[in-house]
């Protein structure tokens, strides 16, 4: 009874660590756009950057979660180099780079 009580508990809190959105957006990466190719051809690139997050935490987590978070922490790391990101390559592994342009001032 006991083994499968813990094997309950075990699986509900993988449950809910793979649904928990780990990537919080700062002040200073609310700031920072995602835009397209074509959105930023007025802008100044001004570097890149490549994100990673955990894409399985015993199971594989949600694709569009783990999408989600790599835009929030590329947003957060871009913030003092820019005020735009496009995505240059596709999530690989839990893993995006995206480019960094100055549109604004």
């Amino acid at each position: 009874m006991m083994k499968i009580f813990k094997a309950v508990v075990l699986s509900a809190s993988v449950v809910m660590i793979s649904s928990c959105t780990w990537v919080k957006l700062t002040s200073e990466g609310e700031n920072v756009a995602i835009l397209t190719t074509d959105e930023v051809q007025n802008c100044t690139r001004t570097g890149t950057t490549t994100v990673e997050v955990l894409d399985r935490a015993v199971i594989d987590r949600n694709e569009d979660k783990v999408a989600r978070e790599l835009r929030t922490m590329a947003r957060n790391r871009a913030a003092d180099r820019g005020d735009a990101i496009v995505p240059s390559t596709q999530v690989v592994d839990g893993a995006q780079t995206f480019v960094i342009y100055r549109c604004r001032g």
